[in-house]
């Protein structure tokens, strides 16, 4: 059972999303960018929980990029947005990546997504996230 924490969180995370999305199609809106950020970082506390939340942040092997999420993050907050989002879609690259396959090995059942999943080369392209055979979530 999902605890009310998680459920907050996730509506959180899917409104920052939101946000972001809205921020860069009214040309990068560093007001939305802002409140994006925001919202997805609470999001993601209340989802994994504090504790998971600051460990993930803080492993020395994902330094790179922290750096890039947050400097991403700042460079918005200083109303350069176009800059920061580049910096934080690095970012979540570099600390999601891992991600990517497990996620789009769980979508190829669903219908319409999945016949497009498994095509050789957007299979070979999910592939290439995450280091090979190390299929671990990040968090």
């Amino acid at each position: 059972m999902i605890s009310d924490n998680a459920k907050i969180g996730t509506g959180l995370l899917a409104l920052g999303v939101c946000f972001l999305f809205l921020g860069m199609i009214f040309l990068f809106d560093s007001a939305m960018l802002a409140i994006g950020d925001v919202l997805f970082l609470m999001g993601l506390t209340l989802t994994i929980g504090p504790s998971r939340t600051l460990r993930f942040f803080s492993r020395k092997d994902r330094l790179r990029g922290i750096i890039s999420f947050f400097g991403g993050i700042f460079l918005v907050m200083v109303r350069w947005p176009v800059f920061g989002m580049i910096c934080q879609f690095y970012g979540l690259v570099y600390l999601f990546g891992q991600f990517f396959p497990i996620a789009a090995q769980s979508m190829q059942d669903t219908p319409i997504i999945g016949d497009i999943l498994r095509i050789p080369a957007i299979e070979n392209f999910f592939a290439s996230f995450g280091g090979g055979g190390n299929r671990r979530a990040p968090v």
